[in-house]
């Protein structure tokens, strides 16, 4: 979080985090560029291009897609997911240079414009062998720009979390496009096959994954932790709960999320207030929860955003009996100062 907007904000985490992704993504090029070289030597530096930047784009797109579901299953992917816009927005532009290469090979050679061409050299739109497949990367490529240009907090904003939320979650039309798009590109320009069976699997797995995460999320919602006689839930031995990071307990619906810090324990409501992000997944930086999907920051006492924000989740009574952390799953008024349990 930020009072002022401001185009990015690099803290070492971030530089560490772009500093690789640059690192992997010129590792890619080199390395399909020199294998592709390899067996093919007489492909043009177009084409070579087209297919590099394509198929790095193919790439990140699912490592995108993927980073959500596998940080709900294990915390260890969670790094991956604080920063994942900038990954977004990188995926954007190798798939732009991919996009541009298309173009300007395909469609820049006759009279008519070379956007207009892109919809017009084919009219063939009924036919599913013959299906004009590079208008689907263009969609495709228009609603990544649409993310790509509105990730900032300032869209954010300004849409409203509601609006920015719905035109983010067309993240998964654009991967439906593209994955029609590669498979007829493979169909119709006679590529090889095995790219069409990457393609397959990766999408078999991002279903998978998806799939799996989302019964997980059911089946923790549906758990009921054991109470006593006050109607206290067990949350766990205090040494179940990693410093700066939270335990999450669920009852009836509820979600509540117990974080351990600075030798004390609080206890806030697990729903971040922005986009329902779990503020549990997230960890204690320089005093405030911190939600892991975009930032947003809570005081752990009182569950309130530190000025200038407004911001403002519930909190829950604690108690420390031989060892065992219970929390009263009845919550108080959002904003509510509940004085922390001293280890």
């Amino acid at each position: 979080m930020g009072v002022n907007y401001a185009a990015v904000l690099w803290n070492r985490q971030k530089k560490i985090y772009d500093l690789v992704m640059i690192g992997l993504i010129l590792l890619y090029l080199l390395a399909f560029i020199f294998i592709t070289l390899t067996f093919h030597p007489d492909i043009t530096q177009e084409t070579l291009l087209i297919r590099a930047f394509g198929t790095l784009a193919l790439v990140m797109l699912q490592i995108i897609l993927l980073i959500g579901p596998l940080s709900r299953l294990n915390k260890k992917f969670l790094p991956l997911l604080y920063n994942r816009r900038h990954l977004g927005v990188t995926m954007f532009l190798m798939a732009s240079v991919h996009g541009i290469f298309s173009i300007l090979q395909f469609h820049s050679g006759g009279d008519v414009n070379p956007l207009v061409s892109v919809f017009t050299a084919n009219t063939d739109y009924g036919s599913l062998a013959n299906f004009p497949f590079q208008t689907l990367g263009f969609v495709a490529l228009v609603i990544l720009f649409l993310m790509a240009s509105t990730s900032h907090d300032f869209w954010l904003k300004n849409l409203s979390p509601l609006v920015w939320k719905t035109l983010h979650m067309f993240v998964y039309l654009a991967y439906f496009l593209v994955v029609l798009h590669v498979a007829l590109g493979v169909i119709q320009d006679d590529i090889n096959p095995v790219l069409l069976g990457v393609v397959a699997v990766g999408a078999s797995l991002l279903i998978v994954l998806h799939l799996t995460a989302g019964f997980q999320a059911i089946r923790s919602d549906n758990q009921t932790n054991s109470a006593d006689e006050a109607q206290y839930l067990l949350v766990g031995a205090v040494n179940q709960i990693p410093n700066n990071r939270a335990k999450i307990i669920h009852h009836q619906g509820e979600s509540i999320a117990v974080f351990k810090y600075e030798g004390k324990l609080s206890a806030i409501s697990n729903v971040c207030k922005h986009q329902h992000g779990p503020l549990g997944e997230g960890r204690v930086i320089d005093g405030c929860i911190t939600c892991p999907w975009h930032g947003y920051q809570y005081l752990p006492e009182n569950g309130c955003s530190p000025p200038p924000f407004k911001e403002k989740v519930s909190t829950y009574d604690l108690k420390v009996v031989a060892g065992k952390v219970w929390v009263n799953p009845r919550p108080h008024p959002e904003g509510t100062r509940i004085e922390p349990m001293t280890l």
